[in-house]
């Protein structure tokens, strides 16, 4: 039964791949892409669309967002995205609820079909770790969340709390919380550039450093690092 289901995983991620990047690329005009006037005219384009459509485009973003979580896509470029799109309040809320619950619907279907094998991988590895889950794992999850799960890859850390089998709503909570930080310096990243585009006449990379909508998300994720790695080293490496 696992096998097939990770056959049909498979399938459908890869499906849900394709029809993402054929819809991209068939809306992308390749000879264009070293003209910076044609970013403009995207940038433009989709302000429209988001802003004639937002609830109907929020609510597909959230869909998409749960499904490639789900089907072990990666959460950074969803961030990035976000933050194009809808800027890096509603960004951060939206990528934030939607990625948690994709993450948790990972977890579970992780948890049900594929509890002993990730035990057999994983729980040697994380040995040093699971005391700590098992005293607060409320807590010591969020904190985990916080400082990036560790350098672990995003699939990974949603599906590694099956080890000492965390309850689903400590899961969800905590992931929200511990999200939100990060969630929030990538959607801002992407409001920057969003914003960069739409105020220059041309592109200069000295420029697109200089500019506040840029570097100060820069400098905020290079702090968030900073904070991430000291608290890593307190409370996981003590």
């Amino acid at each position: 039964m696992s096998k097939k289901l990770k056959v049909f995983l498979g399938i459908c991620y890869l499906f849900i791949l394709f029809i993402f990047l054929y819809f991209i690329f068939s809306k992308i005009e390749i000879n264009r892409l070293r003209d910076f006037l044609y970013y403009k005219e995207l940038q433009a384009n989709l302000e429209i669309f988001i802003g004639n459509n937002l609830f109907i485009n929020l609510f597909l973003f959230s869909i998409f967002a749960i499904i490639w979580v789900t089907l072990l896509g990666f959460g950074s470029p969803l961030l990035i995205i976000s933050g194009i799109l809808f800027g890096k309040w509603i960004g951060t809320l939206t990528s934030v609820i939607s990625i948690s619950f994709g993450a948790l619907a990972l977890y579970s279907l992780a948890n049900f079909f594929f509890q002993d094998l990730i035990q057999k991988i994983f729980k040697s590895k994380f040995s040093k770790y699971i005391n700590l889950f098992k005293k607060n794992e409320f807590y010591y999850y969020f904190i985990y969340r916080f400082v990036g799960g560790l350098g672990v890859p995003f699939f990974l850390q949603n599906t590694l709390p099956v080890i000492f089998n965390m309850k689903k709503l400590n899961y969800f909570l905590s992931s929200v919380l511990g999200f939100i930080p990060g969630f929030f310096v990538f959607n801002t990243i992407g409001a920057g550039l969003n914003q960069y585009v739409k105020n220059s006449e041309s592109f200069n990379f000295i420029d697109l450093i200089l500019n506040k909508d840029v570097y100060l998300p820069l400098l905020m994720f290079m702090c968030l690092i900073i904070v991430s790695l000291l608290i890593k080293k307190k409370v996981f490496d003590a």
